[in-house]
């Protein structure tokens, strides 16, 4: 019999979770008196459980001298930009490419388009539905690259399977293991970098107006011309000379694995040279193959600098140590094209109150801009503590400057703002956007004056109900941290009203990773139980990113118990600081953030009165099927190798540091959510867990499945019941 009754439509949730979030944003014009701006945004629509893109394009002037602010002209918006799968523009503007995806009622089926635009004229275009299939616009795999002439493109598709008809009578190929890139990426088996050529380089297109005729097209598959001993794949490349490209290699073990990389950033890859060689046939061109060689790095991210010819000058890419800890500070390593030597740029750990550069997995897809002079600087947003900020790093010498740090001050929010990186024109002007626990986000353009972003130009603003606004205003945001404890703190939303009576219900909200970290940057699925009337508490434990290498290290080997007792502290700072109070408290977590939280309930039966646990970690020794499997060995301090395996002594260290290890002494009531296509956690953990509280029959237990969702569990719907399921437990169990 069931435990839990819905309870309708989550508060305000709705309307939170369909704010469109910016995604990215180009420069479509920039000069000294104008400046046009393209912005993306992910729009979730709950009446159709769909996720769709839209896009606003934003005109901005500015009288030439003196310097003063920009003056926002206009703004235009276009409504779906969904069959839009991908775009670029041209080192000149001259030029706008698309990657283009449509839909077939007929068949169901998609058909795909590569598409060349001259300002609004279609240059050039090719179906390409039966030459491969889905392009690649992750972060991982993605190319989209125009060459120096601008008479090609360079992107990433899934090669097609071979066919049928080209295997003859043997049936081998059809059937043998092709590893994919795990969770999130498990179609991706085949990542290929093709070539669409809609003119020869030498031709001169200056007064060309027509159209390119079909005949005059190509698509062409690029292939190494000499296979690695290590087979390797191919993404994040880009052209540097009509003859020569930087990308990313992705390279299987040494056992023949290629270990899921979503969320990893320590997995065997390099950045490789490749050089154009004659076209072989008409639809594969072979390449020579150079690999920068830097041993014991994971390489990643490859971004070229031109020079004011532009001619390459400097490449630029992000490095992490290959195995240990899937998440790391980051090193930034420069490549003189001339000279060809690489170097470190910023390494971990360097002096000063800068903990460390903790990026994104990619660099945005320009990252320099200059200061002053001909100073060139690598713009990048990274983790600094509970926030996110925008940093810079002089190419000549590595400094760091935090960028936000000029802004503090010019508004009351200013301390809690969370900032995201999402273009740069190449000079003095950024886009980002910014938000904070209880505030929106807004898209924001910053200008260089006097060698820092001291301009904000705010480009857009969410539109939300005047109630929701009224609400929104009703709580404080803030970090404390916690004492003897360093650098444990937590990002705590609380309401501004005295409590009548009882202090409200503290949630714990434990993030996953371990090596990832709760920000202050706006979460409608959490700010949703603060409007429910929680006070919710988002601890940052010893080994989040973004508090310095040394606390990374120091969670190796200590999970279950380090991590632990930094939440189980936090929960006690807050009741002595009086902003909870003991018998008020519910935790919640997913994947690492669910292995603590099932660790909690068990090693402290009774301090919560229920919890809540998202495709959790139960069972560490179980994980061999995970697209991780290393983590179970790296993060509690194993040494893996291509020959490990689980043995007994292995299996009863890792049961130890486990949460099942203590499922006896579990008292309080728990729901676990599992996504069924999940190959991050295997769905036999939580569906263990949920077994083995349900015969011990200690406490009330229930158990949500959402068919075709992963790790994340952020489909429209299954975010929705998530967030409803979760605040009907808590209402259930502890009121």
């Amino acid at each position: 019999m069931s435990t839990l009754e819905y309870g309708g439509v989550a508060r305000f949730y709705t309307e939170l979770a369909e704010i469109p979030v910016p995604t990215s944003a180009q420069f479509i014009a920039s000069n000294s008196t104008t400046a046009v701006i393209r912005v993306s945004y992910s729009v979730r629509n709950h009446e159709r459980n769909t996720k769709r893109s839209i896009s606003k394009t934003f005109t901005l002037t500015r009288p030439e001298s003196p310097p003063v602010d920009w003056t926002l002209v206009s703004s235009t918006v276009y409504q779906d930009a969904s069959d839009v799968q991908a775009s670029v523009l041209s080192p000149s503007k001259k030029r706008h490419a698309i990657l283009r995806e449509t839909a077939e009622p007929s068949n169901g089926g998609k058909k795909r388009f590569v598409e060349i635009w001259a300002d609004s004229r279609l240059e050039a275009s090719l179906e390409v539905t039966k030459r491969h299939g889905p392009f690649h616009t992750d972060d991982y795999f993605k190319s989209l690259s125009f060459s120096p002439s601008e008479t090609a493109l360079l992107y990433t598709a899934e090669a097609n399977p071979e066919s049928a008809d080209n295997l003859g009578d043997d049936p081998y190929p059809t059937f043998r293991f092709n590893p994919n890139f795990g969770e999130g990426l498990y179609t991706k088996k085949r990542p290929t970098l093709y070539i669409f050529r809609w003119r020869e380089p030498s031709s001169d297109a200056t007064n060309f107006e027509g159209r390119v005729p079909k005949k005059d097209l190509s698509l062409v598959s690029l292939s190494l011309a000499q296979a690695p001993v290590t087979p390797v794949v191919f993404g994040q490349a880009s052209f540097a000379t009509e003859t020569q490209i930087f990308a990313t290699g992705y390279e299987q073990t040494a056992d023949g694995r290629i270990l899921g990389i979503k969320s990893c950033f320590n997995r065997p890859s390099s950045i490789w040279e490749l050089s154009l060689t004659d076209q072989s046939n008409t639809n594969t061109v072979y390449c020579a193959a150079n690999k920068i060689e830097i041993p014991g790095r994971s390489n990643r991210s490859p971004r070229i600098l031109f020079d004011g010819d532009r001619k390459p000058c400097t490449l630029v890419w992000l490095s992490n140590p290959t195995f240990g800890p899937h998440a790391s500070t980051v090193s930034l390593y420069t490549y003189d094209l001339e000279k060809r030597l690489p170097r470190v740029l910023i390494e971990p750990d360097q002096a000063n109150d800068f903990p460390g550069l903790y990026t994104d997995y990619s660099l945005i897809d320009s990252p320099f801009i200059k200061k002053s002079g001909e100073e060139t600087y690598v713009v990048a947003q990274s983790l600094w503590r509970s926030r996110t900020k925008v940093l810079s790093v002089a190419l000549d010498g590595g400094y760091v400057s935090d960028e936000t740090k000029t802004l503090d001050g010019q508004d009351d929010k200013q301390a809690l703002y969370n900032w995201s990186l999402l273009s740069s024109d190449g000079n003095g002007s950024v886009v980002c956007s910014r938000s904070t626990p209880t505030s929106p986000p807004q898209v924001v353009l910053l200008t260089m004056e006097n060698g820092s972003f001291a301009k904000i130009q705010v480009l857009d603003k969410p539109v939300f109900s005047t109630e929701l606004q009224q609400e929104l205003e009703k709580f404080t945001p803030c970090v404390i941290p916690v004492p003897n404890r360093y650098p444990t703190e937590s990002v705590v939303i609380l309401s501004k009203e005295p409590p009548k009576g009882q202090k409200p219900i503290c949630v714990t909200v434990v993030h996953g990773g371990p090596h990832a970290t709760s920000t202050t940057a706006f979460n409608p699925s959490v700010l949703v139980l603060a409007l429910e009337g929680y006070t919710v508490s988002m601890p940052n434990y010893t080994g989040s990113m973004g508090f310095g290498e040394k606390y990374i290290q120091a969670l190796l080997g200590r999970c279950g118990e380090l991590d632990v007792g930094d939440c189980i502290a936090t929960v006690r700072e807050l009741i002595r600081l009086g902003i909870s109070e003991e018998g008020r408290q519910v935790v919640s977590g997913g994947s690492h953030g669910g292995f603590i939280t099932a660790h909690l309930i068990g090693q402290y039966p009774d301090v919560f009165s229920a919890a809540v646990l998202r495709n959790p970690v139960i069972s560490v020794g179980e994980f061999p099927t995970s697209d991780i499997p290393d983590w179970a060995y790296g993060e509690f301090g194993v040494a893996f190798g291509p020959r490990t395996h689980m043995n007994p002594g292995t299996f009863a260290q890792l049961y130890s540091s486990s949460p099942i290890a203590h499922v006896d002494r579990v008292r309080t009531p728990a729901l676990l959510l599992i996504g069924e296509d999940d190959l991050r956690v295997p769905t036999s953990q939580g569906k263990g867990y949920y077994h083995a509280l349900k015969g011990r029959n200690q406490a009330p237990v229930e158990m949500f499945v959402f068919p075709k969702e992963s790790h994340p569990l952020d489909g429209v719907e299954a975010a929705r019941v998530s967030v409803e399921a979760t605040r009907d437990w808590f209402a259930r169990f502890s009121r």
